[in-house]
C-alpha cells in the first residue's frame, strides 16, 4: 500500500498502529469503537450506491410549501 505522504506500509507497520489503537481506547471500548466505525462505513456506501433513506419529513416539507403556495 503506497501513500503519498507515508510511502510504504508494512504488516510491521500496521500491527504498531494496531497496539497504539489497543492501549488509547483499552480491550473494553474497541468493539463498540469498531462497530461504530462499521456502521458509518456501510451508511456510506449506501448513500454513494444511491440507496439510502431519505426522512419522510424532509420529502413532505417541500410539496406542502407548494401547495400552500397555489
Amino acid at each position: 500500500m503506497t501513500l503519498l505522504f507515508i510511502g510504504t506500509i508494512g504488516t510491521t507497520e500496521i500491527i504498531v498502529i494496531a497496539l497504539i489503537i489497543l492501549l488509547l481506547f483499552g480491550g473494553a471500548k474497541l468493539p463498540a469503537l469498531m462497530r461504530g466505525l462499521g456502521k458509518g462505513v456501510k451508511e456510506f456506501k449506501d448513500e454513494v450506491a444511491g440507496n439510502g433513506t431519505k426522512p419522510e419529513d424532509a420529502d413532505s416539507k417541500p410539496e406542502a410549501d407548494n401547495k400552500d403556495r397555489k
